[in-house]
């Protein structure tokens, strides 16, 4: 075969894996990446015997207590779909410390059973969604319990929101909750200091389950 025709034979074959690998190389840094594999708790550290695999599922037991990412991220979007039983209570670790309580070492993001009669006199930000003691969440959106619902928590800075089954019910500046020193709740948050932590599972021994977990890098 000519030369020339041999050149252009392998260009031929070796111009498609070229472009090929400069797709995976270029691809998108902020793609979702999922935390659960639907299997096991790989990846997770903390109360790992608080937690079964189920369905499908990560479900909290009846002693289960913080399970968090093995990775520490700072700006990202969380999203998972959840499923409460009566009266259950959970939260999201945001930002957190592996040690300490993730509500003032870190973030929490209630994870509730809204309409439980022993949380008739919460206060405002203790309901679903709510940045514990920071942001009070907007009560609406949540379907009945035993049907799964889906929420995605955005941390960007010092912005952060939290939307409930496509509806925004926390919109809310960090930087501007605390400027007198202290939150709604008058307490002080060392969390509102920390840029980056663990993003995890509050269990407070009821059953609730998470599927779908999955986290977006911004």
């Amino acid at each position: 075969m000519h030369t020339t025709k041999i050149a252009s034979v392998i260009r031929a074959l070796v111009l498609p894996l070229t472009a090929s690998a400069l797709c995976a190389m270029t691809a998108p840094p902020n793609a979702s990446v999922q935390l659960f594999n639907g299997k096991d708790l790989a990846g997770w550290v903390g109360d790992t015997g608080g937690y079964r695999v189920e369905d499908g599922a990560i479900v909290c037991t009846d002693k289960g207590g913080n399970l968090f990412t093995q990775r520490e991220y700072s700006d990202f979007e969380f999203s998972f779909e959840f499923r409460l039983t009566a009266g259950a209570n959970n939260g999201i670790a945001i930002r957190s410390p592996l040690q300490g309580d993730p509500a003032y070492a870190g973030y929490e993001v209630q994870v509730l059973d809204n309409s439980a009669p022993q949380y008739a006199g919460l206060k405002p930000y203790q309901y679903h969604g709510s940045i514990y003691g920071i942001a009070a969440a907007k009560r609406e959106a949540m379907k009945p319990i035993g049907e799964w619902n889906q929420e995605t928590i955005r941390f960007v800075g010092t912005k952060a929101t939290v939307t409930l089954n496509g509806i925004k019910i926390v919109d809310v500046d960090l930087a501007e909750v605390a400027k007198d020193g202290q939150t709604i709740d008058e307490k002080t948050h060392d969390g509102l200091k920390r840029t980056r932590g663990h993003i995890g599972f509050c269990g407070h021994g009821d059953a609730v389950a998470f599927r779908n977990v999955q986290v977006t890098e911004l």
